[in-house]
């Protein structure tokens, strides 16, 4: 590990874990959203403080996480606030147990240079990618919204993030609301239409998080705790110094890695993020963000993207390992 006051703590965490130890290997579906805990990822501080073998498995998008953890194959996974939505409309027996970011300029709706599309309602009859049921299609229907573009007169096509980048190189499309990688490669020929830093602003915030399922969380109660106090640990660590954090060509390196971002782009994306401190995760978890999250699922429902809406999201939310890593 590069920092070794990180190592000493990763190591009293590991003393700590005692019966942190998942019997057998956990699967953990992350993805390629750009935040400080991909470091302490890629230094192996989650098995060092839990004590357990962890598999990590990344996947372009949270439809894609929700469907692993849905089959009981991944009991953990990182998605965003809409596919979480989504899935607790349909009852997944699911619970976020950590808010990885509110995110700000990592997402955006980028237009191709060429594409005649200067304003909003250039939008129109364009082809638009975007991954369906994520963060940056509830971003993209909110801005439509906000903007009074009829989303039906665009042409809305659902593409993975590398399907996204790979079309876009091909020019078939003409704009895309999408995270990193495929973001820098749409950044690099194309203009921020808007990201979801303004979205959020206009009413419709959205967040990444870590989800688990019940019947495992309610088995490892520790695993999660000392996941949680590694995850915080990082986030300490960046924000205490944000500018010192993004210099370290170690932790630069380690991100590109894990996300794919080109490194001379990882300082401004972990600038287009808030992570929060787990003081703030056990305000955020207590209430504010089930209802963000019913906001998202009504949304939704008037998208015709959910059928039906839960009448609370609060049993699809805990701090109780929040509040547990704060002791």
């Amino acid at each position: 590990m590069s920092h070794p006051a990180l190592k000493s703590l990763y190591v009293a965490l590991s003393l700590l874990a005692g019966t942190a130890s998942a019997a057998d290997p956990v699967t953990i579906a992350y993805q390629t959203g750009i935040d400080p805990s991909k470091v302490a990822q890629a230094d192996g501080a989650y098995e060092a403080a839990t004590g357990s073998k962890i598999n990590w498995r990344k996947f372009e998008s949270g439809a894609e996480v929700i469907a692993a953890v849905a089959s009981g194959d991944v009991p953990i996974g990182n998605i965003g606030s809409s596919p979480l939505a989504a899935a607790a409309s349909r009852g997944l027996p699911i619970q976020t147990f950590l808010v990885t970011a509110e995110i700000g300029d990592s997402e955006a709706l980028v237009v191709r240079n060429g594409s005649n599309i200067t304003a909003p309602k250039d939008l129109v009859g364009k082809k638009v990618a975007v991954p369906f049921v994520s963060t940056t299609h509830y971003s993209l229907l909110a801005a439509l919204k906000h903007w009074g573009v009829d989303a039906s007169k665009v042409n809305i096509v659902n593409l993975r993030p590398s399907e996204i980048a790979a079309a876009w190189q091909r020019g078939d499309i003409d704009a895309a609301y999408v995270w990193e990688p495929a973001l820098g490669t749409a950044k690099a020929s194309g203009k921020v239409l808007v990201s979801s830093a303004q979205v959020g602003k206009w009413g419709a915030p959205t967040y990444d998080l870590w989800i688990v399922r019940k019947d495992f969380a309610e088995k490892n109660p520790e695993f999660l705790t000392q996941f949680v106090k590694v995850t915080g640990a990082a986030y300490a660590k960046y924000n205490a110094d944000p500018k010192g954090y993004a210099a370290n060509s170690a932790n630069v390196d380690k991100i590109a890695r894990l996300t794919g971002a080109k490194p001379q782009d990882v300082a401004l994306l972990l600038a287009g993020n808030t992570y929060p401190s787990l003081k703030r995760q056990a305000e955020l978890l207590d209430k504010p963000f089930a209802d963000a999250v019913g906001k998202t699922a009504e949304f939704l429902r008037a998208q015709g993207k959910v059928e039906q809406v839960q009448s609370s999201y609060l049993p699809y939310v805990t701090s109780r390992f929040v509040n547990a890593a704060l002791k």
